[in-house]
C-alpha cells in the first residue's frame, strides 16, 4: 500500500493582534484634556521593518534631482580633424583630440539626466506609514493637541512657548490641516520643527522626528468601507 501525500502550500504567518493605545489629549498651554484612544490598526500593529526600509529607500530615491551629465566624445566641441598621420609617427593611430583619453575630451559611459523613482504599490506605502506611527505610538512620542484656534497672528515666541509647555524636545514634527495658516507661520523659523500638510504625510518624516504633534483636525482615524 503506498503512502498518500497532502500537498499544502505556504503557512501563513499569523500576525498579531493591533494593541490598543491612548494619548493624553492637551491644550497648547500643556493642560491635560482626557485621554483619547487611538486607532489600533493604525497606532498598534507590529512595524514591519522590510516594508519601512523599501518604501524609505524609494522615497529617498525620488527626492533626487538626476540632472547630473557630461558630455559624450560627439558633444564635446573641437576636434575636427586628425591630429596625426595615421601611419609613420610610431604612435597608436587617433581620430579625434576630443576622444575619452585625451584631455579635455569626452566622458565614456558617464551619467546622464535620469529619473530615480521606483514604483511602489500603495498598500506598501500605507503600511509603512502605520508601521511608523505604531512605532512612535510605541514610544509614547505621540502627541494630541485640541488645535491652534488661540492664535490669532504667527509668532514664533509662542510656538516656543506651547513646545516647553508640551515637554516636546528633539526633532517635532507638527502635522497641519491647510486652515492652520498662522501655526505654519509661526513654527517656520525654528530649525527643529517640521510642518507638514495631513494629507502629506510619510514614514520618513515620522521616523526622522522626534515627536508627532496631531490635532483634533489631523489625527488619523479609521476610515469606514461599505
Amino acid at each position: 500500500m503506498s503512502d498518500v501525500f497532502t500537498l499544502r502550500g505556504p503557512v501563513k504567518k499569523d500576525r498579531p493582534e493591533p494593541a490598543k493605545r491612548s494619548v493624553t489629549r492637551k491644550s497648547l498651554d500643556g493642560q491635560e484634556l482626557g485621554t483619547v484612544d487611538l486607532e489600533p490598526t493604525i497606532f498598534g500593529i507590529q512595524p514591519n521593518m522590510a516594508v519601512l526600509h523599501q518604501v524609505i529607500k524609494a522615497q529617498l530615491a525620488a527626492k533626487r534631482s538626476g540632472t547630473q551629465s557630461t558630455k559624450t566624445r560627439k558633444e564635446v566641441s573641437g576636434g575636427g580633424r586628425k591630429p596625426f598621420n595615421q601611419k609613420g609617427t610610431g604612435s597608436a593611430r587617433q581620430g579625434t583630440i576630443r576622444a575619452p583619453q585625451y584631455p579635455g575630451g569626452g566622458i565614456a559611459l558617464g551619467p546622464k539626466p535620469r529619473k530615480y523613482d521606483q514604483k511602489t504599490p500603495k498598500k506598501m506605502i500605507r503600511l509603512a506609514l502605520f508601521s511608523a506611527l505604531s512605532d512612535r505610538a510605541e514610544m509614547e512620542r505621540v502627541c494630541l493637541i485640541d488645535g491652534f484656534s488661540t492664535w490669532s497672528q504667527p509668532k514664533t515666541k509662542e510656538a516656543l512657548v506651547a513646545l516647553s509647555a508640551l515637554g516636546l524636545d528633539g526633532k517635532v514634527l507638527v502635522v497641519l490641516t491647510r486652515e492652520d495658516d498662522v501655526a505654519y507661520h509661526s513654527f517656520a523659523n525654528l530649525q527643529n520643527v517640521k510642518t507638514i500638510d495631513a494629507g502629506e504625510i510619510n514614514a520618513y518624516d515620522i521616523l526622522d522626528a522626534d515627536w508627532i504633534v496631531f490635532t483634533d483636525a489631523t489625527l488619523p482615524v479609521a476610515r469606514e468601507t461599505n
